[in-house]
């Protein structure tokens, strides 16, 4: 979020986090210390709009990426649930159940990435005009 201030005053750029970080417009305002009317105006204007789907959208980036960071240990998690006996039945199979439906989900996605990739490739042989 390093160019969020670069269109627009401090205190807008300031008005970002706010709404970033609190649950509603007025809680954003009195963080800030600004009307929540004036926050209103700042939503309406295309330029603060536009910095703040950006600034949003690189907060959604980031925390994707931790999701995947730590998706390694949340398979080995279920899979050591699954696999002791120690554990209740129901969670075992709930485990095994998730693993299973993950690895389909997985395995459908990357079915259709290298279909549309093919068509894309065919697209792009033809010239990009779909002739």
């Amino acid at each position: 979020m390093q160019d969020i201030g670069a269109k627009l005053s401090k205190k807008q750029a300031q008005a970002i986090g706010a709404l970033l970080s609190t649950r509603t417009i007025e809680e954003a305002a009195r963080k800030i210390e600004v009307a929540p009317s004036t926050l209103y105006r700042w939503l309406q204007d295309d330029t603060f709009k536009q910095q703040y789907q950006k600034a949003k959208s690189q907060c959604v980036s980031q925390a994707i990426a931790r999701l995947q960071s730590t998706a390694f240990e949340a398979v080995e998690t279920l899979a050591a649930i699954m696999r002791s006996i120690e554990n209740p039945a129901s969670s075992r199979v709930t485990a095994a159940k998730t693993i299973i439906d993950t690895a389909i989900k997985g395995s459908e996605i990357d079915d259709l990435l290298a279909r549309v990739e093919a068509l894309e490739a065919e697209l792009f042989a033809r010239g990009g005009d779909g002739q």
